[in-house]
């Protein structure tokens, strides 16, 4: 079965009857649909937890708009290999946006005989057809860090590439983060 295109939930507000709860009677969702996002944060941990990665480039969104964790997870899969052969070991990656929002998808059959297969409104919650997250506009994607500016040129081409999986216009935004002043720990008299 194919998916369906992004552009069939362009109403960007979060769908009713996606409740998951113990009791079945609260519960509009049966199962849970599996996460398609296999790692949030790729590359050396300890060096972006130590502050060794002054560069950082975010990939931020340009509208509101449902990003599927397919779509999520095929960027990922580009930069990490991208980033795998050119900066081995020297960068961090992390998956900003998290796709919490489940989606429903009521199926309908038009034709003859379609009034056996489906329900028409009655009940109309829908099957389960993935998760989505929610982005909002100016809402970060991506981060990739790095330790010097060779290697901010290849992670912004890694990340021109990678805007091709995404279902909406994004921008790079670059910064750099000035390392903290070391305080004294004495006091010197003037």
């Amino acid at each position: 079965m194919a998916l369906r295109k992004a552009l069939t939930y362009s109403k960007k507000y979060a769908r009713p009857y996606t409740r998951v709860s113990r009791a079945k009677g609260k519960s509009y969702i049966k199962v849970v649909p599996q996460n398609k996002v296999v790692r949030y944060q790729i590359g050396n941990i300890k060096a972006q937890l130590a502050g060794k990665y002054p560069f950082r480039l975010f990939m931020i969104s340009n509208e509101p708009i449902f990003v599927r964790d397919n779509a999520l997870e095929a960027a990922r899969q580009l930069l990490t290999k991208r980033l795998d052969t050119e900066l081995p070991n020297a960068y961090y990656l992390e998956v900003k946006a998290h796709p919490h929002h489940i989606l429903r998808n009521n199926k309908t059959a038009a034709g003859a005989g379609a009034d056996r297969m489906s329900t028409g409104m009655s009940r109309s919650f829908g099957d389960i057809e993935g998760r989505a997250a929610i982005v909002r506009a100016g809402g970060p994607l991506f981060l990739v860090a790095c330790e010097n500016e060779q290697g901010t040129r290849i992670i912004r081409e890694a990340l021109n590439t990678a805007r091709s999986k995404m279902p909406c216009a994004t921008r790079i935004v670059f910064e750099k983060i000035e390392k903290p002043l070391v305080a004294q720990t004495e006091y010197q008299s003037p």
